[in-house]
């Protein structure tokens, strides 16, 4: 019964991820409601924060990659591509300085 309740639960939050204090007053009712024992609360409760916690590093890599698709087909350039350019113009300027 506890993975069928595990098993909607995690369809229900799909993608969501649940800060530590809305998980455990989620767990409380669920708790209150089906009569889990103390220990099985525990174990779903660590269940779906680890679930939530491998949604969220998933989601924050796909917005990531987004941003930089996004960026680069409105032709932005990387941080590290800028500051690659700003230290090869320097340092053509000080050549240029030395030469004249």
């Amino acid at each position: 019964m506890i993975d069928f309740i595990e098993k909607t639960m995690l369809a229900g939050f799909g993608a969501l991820s649940l800060t530590q204090k809305k998980s455990e007053e989620l767990l409380k009712e669920v708790k209150e409601r089906i009569d889990l024992t103390e220990e099985e609360g525990k174990q779903l409760l660590s269940r779906l924060q680890d679930v939530a916690k491998e949604n969220q590093k998933k989601f924050e890599t796909l917005a990531r990659d987004e941003v930089q698709k996004a960026g680069s087909r409105m032709g932005f350039v990387a941080k590290e591509e800028f500051d690659a350019l700003a230290k090869k113009v320097s340092k053509l300027e000080k050549q240029l300085k030395t030469k004249s």
